[in-house]
């Protein structure tokens, strides 16, 4: 069947256009103003915990959320240039949203490499996650 592709290959294609972000970097940029986003569900931040000052969104809403197009839109994401770091558990599903982002316009979305357990293996604050926020 001809235009099939493997997830891995999805993966591969949107971390090409992604200018992806260690920990260190990412922090850095969350304080230089970067709107860090926590797509997990909330099964996931409760049990590891999420990163302090992170914006909660989860990953079904994030498109109607960020859109500035959108009348679901937060009022933080009211231009396209707005710098977005997604992250997941691990940077697998966070970087198929930061594409998703970027496919919207926000051309600088991108995601934190190796999710909130590179975040926490670099030694960065964790704060405990609550169930509803």
């Amino acid at each position: 069947m001809s235009g099939r592709r493997t997830i891995d290959q999805i993966l591969a294609d949107a971390r090409a256009r992604l200018d992806r972000l260690g920990p260190a970097d990412a922090a850095r940029a969350q304080r230089e103003g970067s709107v860090l986003v926590d797509i997990r569900p909330v099964a996931q931040r409760v049990a590891s915990g999420q990163i302090p000052n992170a914006l909660v969104v989860e990953r079904n809403v994030l498109e109607w959320r960020f859109d500035p197009a959108s009348d679901a839109r937060l009022p933080t994401a009211d231009r396209y240039d707005l710098p977005v770091i997604v992250y997941c558990e691990e940077g697998y599903t966070s970087s198929l949203a930061a594409a998703a982002l970027q496919d919207l316009g926000l051309f600088r979305a991108t995601d934190l490499v190796g999710g909130i357990s590179a975040w926490r293996a670099a030694g960065l604050p964790i704060e405990p996650a609550v169930e509803a926020r």
